[in-house]
């Protein structure tokens, strides 16, 4: 068995594979790993991201394939969960300080929260057209997204079995088992159930280590996209998906429901469950 980590999506990632592979299959992984956090980060300006906030509207932004995949998946969870999640919520989250404003604005002068259907509409298989001025931040799906991409690089490398965790968001392919314990929100250093995944993805979002207070009121990196409600719940949500990118984006919609039985669950196969 082979085991290393590394630091990449403002999280630690790490790769567990079993066996002994012919090559160094890890490095692999986690090349792919540094490809994707480059080509998603709200915070770097070369990324196709900052490319698309930057992008004056009208214009026309030609991104990755991964991007424009994940922009199309972000778009279905937003329309499966009546807007509960929406990547274009970034104004909200720069304005408490959650994310820094992008380096071309001047302080204080953001856009305002839209729609995402507002801001960009998607064309061919890799380009973007911004409608209206606006910001996306896809940290709430990339990360997940990321995960599959990494344990898609070690299957094609014929590796049998493994499990690749960013930060608590994880999926276990093959042959492996592996023991997941979800933290307690009550005490994030104790576990509040235990679970063996195998096959699968599971994802995890609470408030219990963003949240801070911002203009005397509570805020954390979770919001509610249809009006911006910061989510500071004493719960968590934890969704089982067939992928990482599902599940990661579906736990933003459960948290802000609360509804472990909402209608995009069913949509993309998933479960939930509350902490």
């Amino acid at each position: 068995m082979i085991r290393r980590a590394q630091p990449w999506l403002g999280t630690l990632v790490d790769i567990t594979v079993e066996g002994a592979p012919a090559h160094d299959v890890v490095t692999d992984a986690f090349a792919e790993v540094a490809r994707l956090h480059r080509l998603m980060s709200f915070h770097d300006e070369a990324s196709d991201i900052a490319r698309i906030n930057r992008a004056a509207p009208g214009e026309l932004v030609q991104v990755d394939a991964d991007t424009w995949k994940v922009l199309c998946l972000a778009r279905q969870v937003t329309d499966l969960s009546g807007g509960t999640f929406d990547i274009a919520c970034a104004p909200y989250l720069v304005d408490r300080r959650i994310l820094p404003a992008p380096w071309s604005s001047k302080e204080g002068e953001y856009p305002t929260a839209r729609l995402s259907a507002e801001v960009f509409a998607l064309e061919g298989a890799d380009r973007v057209r911004k409608l209206a001025s606006g910001w996306i931040d896809v940290g709430g799906i990339a990360k997940g997204y990321t995960v599959d991409a990494a344990v898609a690089s070690l299957e094609s490398a014929g590796v049998s079995g493994g499990c690749v965790n960013a930060g608590g968001d994880l999926r276990v392919f093959g042959s492996m088992h592996a023991p997941v314990a979800v933290r307690s929100p009550a005490a994030p250093g104790r576990a509040a159930r235990h679970i063996i995944l195998r096959g699968e993805a599971l994802a995890t979002s609470g408030s219990y280590f963003s949240q801070r207070s911002h203009q005397a009121r509570p805020v954390s990196a979770l919001l509610d996209a249809r009006d911006g409600r910061p989510l500071v719940s004493t719960s968590s949500a934890s969704v089982r998906a067939a992928s990482c990118a599902v599940a990661d984006a579906l736990t933003k919609v459960v948290l802000a429901t609360g509804d472990c039985a909402h209608p995009a669950l069913a949509a993309f196969g998933a479960s939930a469950f509350l902490s």
